[in-house]
C-alpha cells in the first residue's frame, strides 16, 4: 500500500515556476495543439461574437486603439446644377484600451503519461481551450455588463422600476419588454445585424419568453442560413443567444444584454491572442532532473471596450428561477 500512495502524489506534482525552457516541439505539432485549443475555446466565446473584432497590438503593445466614426449630419440643402458641394469630413474618435494577459497550465506526471489510454496531450489541451473560452468569454460579459445603459423591467402590473434593489418576482423579462428595448435601440438610430438586434440571454431567463405563441424557433426562420452560436430564437425583432455564462447578479437578478451593430469592440484570439504552451518530459533539464512532468497550458491577450453606449442596453430583471440562482 505505501508504494502504491508513493506514486499517486506523484501524479500530482507541483512543478517548478521557474522552467522557462523550450517545449522542443515541431511547427507542425504546435499549430496542431494551438487549432485544438481555439477550437474549444471558440464555442464558448459568446460575448464576443457580436463585437468589432481587432487583432493584437503589434510588438507586444500593451494598448489597443478602437476608432468610432460620427454620424454624418443631413444634407437637405438642395444642389446647384453645375456646382459641386464642399462635402463633410468624417469625424473619427481614437478610444483607447489596455489589453491584459491571462493564462493557466495543468501538470502531468511520468506515471501519469505511461499509464493513461487516451492522448494526454490532446486532452489536456481540449480541458485548457474549454477553461480558456469561459475565463475569456466572462471577461467581455463582465466589461459589457460595466456599462450604464440600464432598462429595469416593470412589475406585472406597470408600476415603472428604478433600480435593481427594487425589482420584485413579478419583474420579468416578456415580449413587451423585449419590443420596448428594440424600440429605444431603433429611436438611438442604432443599427441592426443582419436584420436584427441581438441579445445574449441566460437559459432561466429564456424560459419566461419560449412560451410565447409569437416565438420563432431557428427551423422557422425564413433565412436558416448564419445562425448565431447558441441562438435558441427570435421574437420582437431580437435574435436570442442562449448561454449559461449570461450574467447573474445577487438576489436572483438577471441581466440581458440587447446588442446593436457597432456597440462594442474585443481582440481576435486568433493571430497570438490565444496560444498553447507545451512543456513535454525531458524539457526542464536540471530544474526536472528525473523528467517527471509535463505540461499544457494557454495564455492569451484580451480586453474589451463599449463603443457606443447607446447601441447596448442591458436589461435588468428576475425570472422564474430567481430563487434558484447565484450570481456569478
Amino acid at each position: 500500500m505505501l508504494d502504491i500512495f508513493k506514486i499517486n502524489l506523484q501524479l500530482f506534482a507541483e512543478p517548478n515556476t521557474n522552467v522557462t525552457t523550450d517545449a522542443g516541439l515541431s511547427v507542425e505539432n504546435q499549430t496542431h495543439y494551438d487549432m485544438t485549443l481555439i477550437d474549444e475555446a471558440g464555442p464558448q466565446l459568446v460575448h464576443d461574437q457580436f463585437a468589432q473584432k481587432r487583432p493584437i497590438p503589434k510588438n507586444g503593445g500593451k494598448k489597443i486603439n478602437f476608432r468610432k466614426f460620427a454620424a454624418l449630419p443631413k444634407a437637405t440643402q438642395p444642389l446647384t446644377e453645375g456646382v459641386t458641394p464642399n462635402g463633410k469630413k468624417l469625424s473619427a474618435t481614437a478610444i483607447e484600451a489596455e489589453v491584459s494577459q491571462y493564462g493557466d497550465y495543468v501538470v502531468m506526471s511520468d506515471v501519469l503519461d505511461l499509464t493513461a489510454l487516451d492522448p494526454i496531450i490532446v486532452e489536456a489541451t481540449k480541458v485548457c481551450g474549454r477553461q480558456a473560452g469561459l475565463t475569456l468569454d466572462t471577461i467581455t460579459r463582465n466589461i459589457l455588463h460595466s456599462g450604464t445603459n440600464v432598462y429595469y423591467a416593470p412589475k406585472a402590473d406597470g408600476t415603472v422600476i428604478e433600480s435593481r434593489a427594487t425589482l420584485d418576482a413579478t419583474c420579468k423579462l416578456t415580449v413587451d419588454v423585449v419590443r420596448r428595448v428594440a424600440a429605444i435601440l431603433k429611436k438611438n438610430n442604432a443599427p441592426k445585424i443582419d436584420g436584427s438586434y441581438a441579445a445574449i440571454i441566460h437559459p432561466f431567463a429564456a424560459y419566461d419568453l419560449m412560451s410565447d405563441p409569437e416565438w420563432k424557433y431557428p427551423h422557422q426562420y425564413k433565412d436558416t442560413d448564419n445562425i448565431y452560436e447558441g441562438e435558441i430564437g427570435k421574437i420582437g425583432g431580437v435574435r436570442f443567444v442562449e448561454t449559461s455564462e449570461a450574467k447573474i447578479y445577487e438576489g436572483g437578478v438577471f441581466g440581458t444584454l440587447f446588442i446593436a451593430d457597432g456597440a462594442y469592440g474585443t481582440t481576435e484570439i486568433t493571430g497570438g491572442g490565444l496560444r498553447t504552451i507545451i512543456k513535454p518530459l525531458g524539457s526542464a533539464g536540471s530544474a526536472d532532473p528525473l523528467d517527471q512532468r509535463s505540461s499544457v497550458g494557454w495564455k492569451a491577450s484580451k480586453t474589451a471596450e463599449i463603443l457606443v453606449p447607446a447601441y447596448l442596453i442591458r436589461v435588468e430583471h428576475e425570472s422564474s428561477f430567481s430563487d434558484e440562482v447565484e450570481a456569478n
